[in-house]
């Protein structure tokens, strides 16, 4: 009998078996993970970005490591619930099966119990520098769900349902820690970095002239090394300053379309900035995103382990790529070379952010989630994304979109808009993020 085989008829036999460990105890038929909705992780994720928005530190890339991570937690917390699916042990660097505790075949588990346990431990590890009341919102989320749910089992289904949720978030965040990132976000603009001298190399851009933000990320251990070593893009554009070379036409396309936006080109340009401290970042985005699809469809907890581990890694190692790309290629950002031989007078409409040009990090990850939630939920997905809709401080009015590939295209051309990237950033870039999202989804999450 083959493994999966034997799984579903264990599924089987237990699915029909009753529990009861008194008989006072209420009467418990075992379910899968996908007999359970979405809330518990949804609710997790969505406080997870605030938590983000508001912990000192937690830049673009140190926020996708923190979903990255989350995800995977969860998955692996219910994984063993979902027949048919697998563990990430052995398929992704660094991450043993003997790091990972199986549940026990013989005995049943709440698996909404144990996710929220899972993402509850996991995120206070992973937020260890939040706020009180940012960790105690995590605490009450808990107590919260577990009180919702102890009338609803006997005691030992939760009890060990509560124990193996958190049994999990400690592994995983173990492996996480592996990759010597667990303290990143206290140094993001480390003073060993010595920033590469030379004709169209970056510099750090006006108004704050800030230091190179985590500049050894391209060396961070990725869930996939494909993710680094097959994702990188040919050269850009050959530097140059003569009004006649193609690098010119590049920097003279920002400066002709910053300097007349229109409306629309504004709105767009400042919907997907994304600013850490204002937001979640653009990988809070996506994170953003996915839990608004699976609200929409309705989906299981089956469904948002699988999405929310899938986009996590995606825009980890979609951060990985792109960092080891900008800073292998330490490409002059658009505002130093127009200021330098077009206009010293010229400015744009965001702020720059301070690390090199090529490749776009907006392009990176948001295509490399759009590939994510394209196989998951299809290529012709019509959704709304009401992320900013509560915003005051620009206008952050729901938009919709025909597709995820579309939502990622506007993201990306945003940086355009912005006055951030050069064009070849941007659709570099986003053939660079869909590569990534490709080898997510190939990796083989179903037997």
């Amino acid at each position: 009998m083959n493994k999966r085989l034997l799984h579903a008829t264990l599924l089987l036999i237990l699915s029909v078996t009753i529990w009861s460990c008194r008989k006072d105890d209420p009467v418990v038929i075992f379910k899968s993970a996908n007999q359970y909705d979405a809330a518990v992780p949804e609710a997790y994720f969505d406080l997870s970005l605030k938590i983000t928005k508001e912990t000192a530190g937690y830049t673009p890339p140190v926020a996708a490591r923190a979903f990255g991570y989350t995800g995977l937690a969860l998955y692996e917390s219910v994984v063993h619930g979902m027949p048919g699916y697998r563990s990430m042990g052995g398929l992704v660097n660094g991450l043993q099966p003997s790091q990972l505790s199986l549940p026990d075949v013989d005995q049943s588990y709440d698996w909404a119990l144990v996710a929220n346990n899972c993402l509850a431990s996991f995120i206070k590890k992973m937020y260890s520098s939040a706020s009180s009341d940012n960790l105690n919102r995590v605490e009450s989320l808990r107590q919260q769900y577990n009180n919702q749910f102890i009338s609803l089992v006997s005691s030992d289904v939760y009890e060990r349902s509560v124990a193996y949720g958190n049994t999990i978030a400690d592994q995983v965040f173990a492996y996480a820690k592996t990759d010597g990132q667990e303290f990143a976000y206290q140094n993001n603009f480390p003073t060993n970095y010595v920033v590469p001298v030379g004709p169209g190399f970056w510099v750090p851009t006006p108004p704050a002239y800030q230091s190179a933000l985590q500049p050894y990320w391209g060396a961070v251990r990725p869930f996939l090394t494909a993710n680094i070593t097959a994702t990188q893009p040919a050269f850009p554009t050959t530097y140059s300053t003569s009004s006649t070379s193609s690098f010119y036409s590049a920097a003279l396309e920002v400066y002709t379309v910053v300097s007349n936006l229109t409306p629309e080109q504004e709105k767009i340009a400042k919907f997907w900035s994304d600013d850490p401290g204002l937001t979640a970042t653009p990988p809070g985005h996506s994170i953003s995103i996915t839990g608004q699809v699976l609200k929409k469809e309705g989906s299981s907890l089956a469904k948002a382990a699988e999405a929310y581990a899938k986009v996590g890694m995606a825009v980890h190692d979609a951060f990985i790529s792109c960092w080891k790309c900008k800073y292998d290629m330490s490409l002059m950002r658009p505002i130093t070379y127009i200021r330098d031989n077009i206009d010293n007078n010229w400015n744009t409409i965001l702020t720059t952010p301070p690390f090199p040009e090529y490749t776009s990090g907006h392009s990176v990850q948001g295509a490399a989630t759009s590939r994510v939630l394209s196989e998951i939920f299809g290529y012709n997905y019509s959704f709304t994304d009401k992320t900013h809709q509560n915003r005051t401080d620009i206008d952050g009015s729901p938009r919709h979109y025909t597709s995820f590939y579309e939502m990622a295209d506007e993201a990306a051309v945003s940086r355009l808009y912005g006055g951030i990237h050069y064009r070849e950033a941007i659709e570099r870039g986003v053939t660079q993020g869909r590569k990534v999202g490709t080898n997510i989804c190939a990796l083989p999450f179903q037997n």
